[in-house]
């Protein structure tokens, strides 16, 4: 049977929800079972979606780096350390360059 071409309001919502939880254009129209082209239709037609849709993709990155932040304020040594080696690396991190001088035989 193949997938409806036209785009109601719950399919925008199970859209919206897919694009919270992280998912990409292909992943959230498994989801909310509709073409991909049918997607990108609607988006043509409609490009304050389009631009929602952008902005949706984010909310998991930006609520990731919010318990991030949480987690480091209050206070867990492991949480601020993996943070450090990540983003100081020059400084914190686990890992050791040793550089050689001469020939190797």
């Amino acid at each position: 049977m193949a997938r409806p071409r036209k785009i109601t309001k719950e399919t925008v919502q199970k859209l919206e929800e897919g694009f919270l939880m992280g998912l990409s254009d292909r992943e959230a129209c498994i989801y909310a079972d509709i073409a991909v082209s049918t997607l990108y239709d609607y988006c043509k037609k409609h490009k304050e979606f389009s631009e929602r849709k952008e902005l949706l993709k984010d909310n998991i990155k930006m609520k990731s780096k919010l318990n991030v932040a949480h987690g480091i304020k209050n206070g867990d040594i492991n949480l601020s350390l993996w943070y450090l080696e990540r983003k100081c690396k020059d400084e914190f991190s686990p890992k050791q360059e040793i550089t050689h001088s001469g020939t190797m035989a």
